[in-house]
């Protein structure tokens, strides 16, 4: 018997997930989506995203419309798909420990509908050897099929953009399994990089290590200036300018979501937890709120005052609260200031969040917890704390 879909997408719903079938279904394949969350598959069955993503609205209601996506709770779907791509969170423990068994078991939970002839490509991060774990696990359940990792590395607010556009490494451990995996993802774009799982692996957190250690850099720069009286992003903006030797160097602000910090905490315990720099960054990074109200209470009796913070999603533009260090300011200014006030825009997931205008109302100070471009102009007497320097008005705390 053969397959009737093209691809099944096993978490499908999810910000990695999702974008990736828009994307297959959008370029003509016949794509299903499997996942546990009921209510997403109902928002997306009726044409509704679950989550922010620039152009993905208009996108989802036209493949649902043709019939070339179907969402679905029913796990037997899995059987019916050439290939199957396994995209499932990864995290980390409350000791930031990876857990290197949440893939495999997901994968083994699919075994009773898993059938030969299928692809499966794994393209959650994960914890280097979980590849080679669940080609294991598989051939202990008598299942024989291709098993690869191609990992996914786009950025939220550019996922259907950079899915067509970047380069998708493949890998596995026959050059069958990597032509079937280039030929499958050569429908969304025209560059492959074959690597082997383990290379291919290490690859995707070295990705997200290096851009974690670059905002650590940034942010101890910050502090430097900060400390010495003088605007970290006017620096930076001399360095940079016409000098491509730095030109990656980033302004200012909150490392944060969920991926960085807990891929760079992976990629040390691989390691042994023999990784400085990764540590280093790791206490930059998550101690920048702490930098910031420290600051704040040189300078005002915070014990008196309301305290507004405006944007509490991980990065501008987003609707994407996950792991955002503006909850960490918020949970330090708690036991610092008399009250503290949050609102975003975007963030649709905290029934704690206030209008804009109240905030701007009660509050006696700003502090801008995520640069989204509304709050670049907003005008207002009171005194903003503006780290990333969107208003252009100096980034010193």
């Amino acid at each position: 018997m053969g397959f009737d879909v093209d691809v099944v997408v096993v978490g499908g719903c999810g910000h990695v997930g999702l974008p990736l079938a828009l994307a297959f279904a959008d370029r003509g394949l016949q794509v299903a989506i499997y996942d546990v969350d009921a209510i997403a598959v109902d928002m997306v069955s009726s044409g509704v995203m679950p989550f922010d993503e620039p152009g993905a609205e208009d996108l989802l209601k036209r493949v649902i419309g043709s019939s070339r996506l179907k969402p679905t709770t029913d796990p037997a779907v899995v059987a019916r798909a050439e290939h199957v791509v396994v995209v499932i969170g990864t995290p980390v423990d409350e000791h930031l420990n990876p857990d290197p068994h949440v893939v495999p078991a997901a994968v083994e939970a699919l075994a009773p509908h898993l059938r030969p002839g299928q692809l499966l490509v794994l393209r959650s991060t994960v914890y280097p050897g979980v590849t080679a774990l669940v080609e294991r696990r598989l051939a202990a359940l008598g299942v024989d099929i291709d098993v690869t990792f191609c990992p996914e590395r786009i950025a939220e607010g550019k996922a259907l953009t950079e899915l067509f556009e970047l380069p998708q490494i493949v890998s596995a451990r026959s050059p069958g399994a990597v032509q079937r995996a280039r030929k499958l993802f050569e429908v969304l774009v025209s560059e492959t990089v074959e690597l082997l799982p383990e290379e291919a692996e290490l690859a995707k957190l070295y990705t997200n290590a290096y851009r974690y250690l670059k905002f650590a850099l940034a942010n101890q720069l910050y502090m430097m200036a900060n400390d010495f009286g003088l605007d970290y992003e006017r620096i930076r903006q001399g360095v940079t300018q016409h000098y491509p030797r730095a030109a990656d160097l980033p302004a200012a602000g909150f490392a944060a979501g969920p991926c960085l910090l807990k891929d760079t905490m992976q990629l040390a315990a691989f390691n042994n937890n023999n990784f400085m720099l990764g540590h280093a960054a790791m206490m930059v990074n998550e101690g920048l709120p702490l930098y910031v109200v420290d600051r704040l209470s040189r300078r005002y009796d915070l014990s008196t005052m309301t305290i507004g913070i405006l944007g509490m999603a991980f990065k501008g533009e987003s609707d994407d609260a996950r792991s955002s260090l503006a909850y960490k300011l918020k949970r330090i200014l708690r036991f610092k200031a008399a009250d503290v006030l949050c609102t975003d825009p975007y963030v649709k997931t905290d029934p704690a969040l206030v209008p804009l205008e109240d905030v701007m109302q009660r509050a006696d100070l700003l502090v801008i917890g995520a640069p989204h471009r509304r709050y670049a102009e907003l005008p207002t007497a009171k005194p903003v704390v503006d780290i990333w320097d969107i208003r252009g008005q100096g980034a010193r705390v």
